[in-house]
């Protein structure tokens, strides 16, 4: 019995444009099989067995490109994000505008649901500045924003604490505490003589923020706003 011949145009073709069969996973694979059944089940195809271990490599590598091209995208769009927030932040020329702004147009770019900024002070907060700005100020008694950001455990007191939470706390979040599910807490440190800070964003969205996340960018949004505040207190 004949075998088939491959039709002449099609033949010369493929002679004359190799790569388009080389470019063809699916023909690859259909080629390799069929020299496998030539070859018989007794004959162990050490070639075909080094080519799928490396396709399976290049499989892996492919992955690999895609994920540090999205990992690239994802913290290039994140230092924007950043910038632009500190750049809207900068803008006021008076204190009181500069405070709602945070909650106001700075919250809307970083898109979180809320940002506060808690102070520690020995006043109380019926201060008539404390209560024009209390959606976005909290005040607090020394030592509240280390208990705050421990939670009660001795553990060191980092600049940036991402978590999870079940609720918010009412102090800092006022009547949106019931929806937030995870927040960045940034500690911040005033100067000499002067009591800590705290700025706290807050999202309904569990997964906005958790520990594995990187804090770089957020850090130096801290770093920032501590030296605005700086000059403010000045």
């Amino acid at each position: 019995m004949s075998k088939p011949k491959i039709n002449d145009q099609l033949r010369e073709q493929i002679i004359s444009q190799p790569d388009v069969i080389l470019d063809d996973q699916d023909l690859m694979h259909a080629l390799i099989a069929a020299n496998e059944r030539a070859m018989g089940g007794n004959i162990v195809d050490l070639r075909g067995i080094a080519m799928e271990r490396l396709e399976s490599r290049l499989d892996r590598l492919e992955d690999t490109h895609r994920s540090v091209i999205a990992a690239a995208y994802e913290n290039l769009a994140g230092t924007n994000q950043v910038n632009r927030a500190i750049l809207r932040m900068l803008d006021p020329m008076e204190f009181e505008v500069f405070l709602r702004d945070l909650a106001g147009p700075v919250a809307d770019i970083l898109r979180v649901d809320c940002v506060k900024l808690v102070l520690e002070s020995v006043q109380n907060d019926e201060e008539p500045a404390v209560q024009r700005l209390g959606d976005v100020l909290s005040v607090a008694e020394p030592g509240f924003i280390a208990d705050y950001l421990t939670q009660g455990r001795n553990i060191p007191l980092r600049q940036v604490t991402l978590r999870q939470i079940q609720d918010g706390a009412p102090e800092i979040y006022g009547d949106k505490a019931d929806w937030m599910r995870s927040e960045a807490c940034l500690k911040l440190d005033f100067g000499a003589g002067r009591l800590p800070g705290m700025l706290v964003m807050g999202a309904e969205d569990p997964h906005q923020f958790s520990p594995q996340q990187g804090t770089d960018l957020l850090a130096f949004f801290a770093a920032v706003f501590e030296r605005s505040m700086r000059r403010w207190l000045s």
